[in-house]
């Protein structure tokens, strides 16, 4: 068997595949618009940052964006924040949506844990988006008003979300799994006039009845006029008030789907921050910059088109899926699922690529790495002739991961690891399908986005690990925060490094092929004697031994201290924490990564607490165990698996004595 380093060579497109990918018909599309000899994907995204206006008007063009009155100008200047794009246009986003509207293809495919496989056909998406819509009116929603939603990935909250975007209502969505405290959070910021909620939803077999925190959240939401309750479980109690109306009784004949054109930077959703770190950021995007972006991400980098089964593997408390969304934008169809990736077994989503006709399925590094773990085999059962791409986000893949997909799911496959933001709800750097995929490494930086690693002095440097900036700015960036006196906590989010200039707050090495890999957060960065490493290094190594499920990682050195570096890991369950596994992970370190970053100590857990997006909590973590007071440092509404902080909590009382 070939082994497999970082940079080895896994997969070469083909030169057929080359030829007909949509990037290609794009690279020479811009050729032959402009008079260039545009030959290679790098020096299509050199010209795409170079001649930043220029390309995003070609986005548009190639794209075939509705306006219903002429732009004046692209970009205004190149500033951040505050740039205005296509200043004059007015767009509609689920216009764009419903222009791609067929009779031979569903618009969405749907499966979940606890009701029957369904299909949504375009009329069906449209006669019951035209619905909603006219119910919203009826009960006085305007352009501009919030409408939430407490709702899992299910048919019934894309049809909200559309038929609020066909309004220039603001939408914002929370998954039913947050707890309640978590959501009222976020909110109670953005004082919302309609809610949309669920009874209820499965999970790993389990049905969670949410009717009284469906209550919770309409005692807690003062603003709130009415309450649209979806009976998801069939839940027999029921809520009997003024504000409450079932879906149902939401029933209009022959509603009109009708479009309102608003301007280019009008709100369409309020994503929000993780929150694991005080009151989550509502952070807000415009109408067109997501249409733009998404038909860049969907129809030109990624090339799906009206004959694909677009899925990504989420909840709607992940900005995936508000870009699983964008799958209709491009014409394909959507595919959700709604449930645990492990019930009834391992296999579930993979069984499912192969009989939804999946060509594009989109997961988590964290779901790959626990498939690995767990020695599933899915090409054993599944032929996967459809399947064209995996795509893989959340947080870095490593070697073994890209290692494990080609050996274990598809050989002729493009494999794309990404990374990007809720921030912008794109990526920075991703796939590129006319390039070769190397093992352990990103192919390239996004069309449009100026990606660059910049060094303390805040200079540009290539093979050397750096802050992920963003020198020009994007579409999609953040109008604003909602409620964000003066662009305060804007300002300190992005640009408080280096002026002008988006930090994301990621480690970043790029090389000269335009290649890139993420080393994790660079807010929680080790620093042993003067010598830096992001956490994701650590990670490939102790993750690599078949005992260790995950592993986290936190440097307790401050002020006044010396280093300490804490591992913590969680076992497969007939595993303990011996002396001898102990060894043999520190030897793992010290070979994989440096003996300087071997952990002073090593800790078992039962889980590794994260995010409802699967990012371990590495800051918070940090902070806890350094003694700063729980409720400042994390929302255990936010995590995953609250109960999981416990130990770090207990762990903390005795930190005074570890060094």
């Amino acid at each position: 068997m070939k082994v497999v380093t970082e940079g080895t060579v896994l997969w070469e497109p083909s030169k057929e595949q080359i030829e007909n990918a949509a990037i290609t018909r794009f690279r020479k599309w811009i050729n032959e618009e402009n008079g260039l000899a545009i030959q290679t994907a790098n020096e299509l995204w050199k010209w795409s940052v170079d001649e930043l206006e220029l390309f995003w008007e070609s986005i548009w063009k190639y794209c075939d964006v509705l306006s219903h009155s002429p732009y004046g100008q692209v970009l205004a200047s190149r500033k951040m924040p505050g740039a205005k794009w296509f200043s004059g246009a007015t767009v509609n986003y689920a216009e764009h949506v419903f222009r791609n509207a067929r009779e031979d293809r569903p618009a969405l495919i749907f499966k979940s844990e606890t009701v029957s496989d369904r299909e949504v056909s375009w009329k069906e998406l449209q006669e019951k988006t035209a619905m909603v819509r006219q119910y919203l009116l009826d009960v006085g929603v305007k352009k501009g008003d919030r409408v939430v939603a407490y709702m899992p990935n299910i048919p019934e909250t894309v049809i909200a979300f559309l038929a609020c975007a066909s309004m220039g209502v603001i939408w914002s969505v929370c998954s039913p799994d947050f707890g309640t405290g978590s959501v009222i959070d976020r909110f109670k910021q953005i004082e919302p006039t309609v809610l949309f909620a669920v009874d209820g939803y499965s999970y790993n077999g389990k049905i969670h009845n949410k009717l009284a925190s469906v209550e919770e959240l309409q005692a807690e939401l003062p603003t709130l006029t009415k309450t649209i309750l979806f009976p998801y479980i069939q839940s027999e109690e029921v809520i009997s008030n003024n504000r409450t109306v079932y879906w149902n009784d939401m029933h209009k004949e022959n509603a009109e789907l009708k479009f309102e054109a608003v301007p280019f930077d009008h709100p369409l959703w309020i994503l929000f921050s993780s929150g694991t770190t005080g009151l989550p950021k509502p952070i807000v995007q415009g109408q067109g910059g997501i249409i733009i972006e998404h038909l860049k991400t969907m129809a030109v980098e990624q090339g799906i088109d009206e004959d694909d089964v677009f899925f990504w593997f989420t909840t709607t408390g992940w900005m995936m899926w508000n870009l699983l969304m964008a799958g209709m934008l491009a014409g394909g169809t959507v595919v959700l699922y709604d449930g645990s990736p492990a019930y009834p077994n391992m296999n579930v989503l993979w069984d499912f690529a192969e009989e939804a006709g999946i060509t594009f399925f989109g997961t988590s590094a964290a779901f790959l790495n626990i498939c690995m773990k767990s020695g599933i085999k899915p090409n054993e059962s599944n032929q996967f002739s459809k399947l064209k791409a995996l795509y893989s986000t959340g947080s870095p893949l490593p070697v073994e991961g890209f290692t494990w997909v080609y050996e274990n799911v598809k050989k002729d496959l493009w494999l794309v690891s990404a990374s990007g933001g809720t921030d912008i709800c794109a990526a920075f750097v991703g796939g590129c399908p006319v390039l070769p995929v190397y093992a352990g490494e990103i192919q390239a930086r996004a069309l449009g986005a100026n990606v660059q690693a910049f060094n303390d002095e805040g200079l540009s440097v290539l093979n050397e690990v750096g802050e992920l900036v963003i020198t020009d700015p994007m579409p999609s960036m953040p109008l604003y925060f909602w409620g964000d006196k003066e662009n305060a906590r804007y300002l300190e989010s992005y640009f408080e490094m280096f002026p002008g200039i988006w930090r994301h707050g990621d480690w970043i090495k790029i090389d000269e092929k335009g290649s890139s890999v993420i080393f994790g957060r660079s807010d929680s960065t080790i620093n042993r004697q003067g010598v830096r490493l992001g956490t994701s290094e650590i990670y490939r190594a102790v993750e690599s031994l078949d005992e260790v499920i995950e592993g986290l990682v936190v440097d307790l050195e401050y002020l006044g201290r010396d280093s300490f570096l804490a591992l913590f890991v969680a076992l497969k369950s007939n595993v303990n924490l011996s002396d001898s596994l102990k060894e043999t992970i520190k030897e793992e370190i010290k070979q994989k990564v440096s003996p300087r970053f071997v952990p002073n100590e090593i800790f078992e857990v039962k889980e590794v607490p994260k995010t409802f997006s699967g990012k371990k909590l590495e800051v918070p973590i940090r902070k806890i165990l350094l003694g700063q007071p729980v409720e400042k440092v994390v929302n255990r509404g936010s995590v995953a698996n609250p109960e999981s902080i416990n130990f770090f909590i207990e762990l903390s009382e005795g930190y005074k004595n570890i060094n």
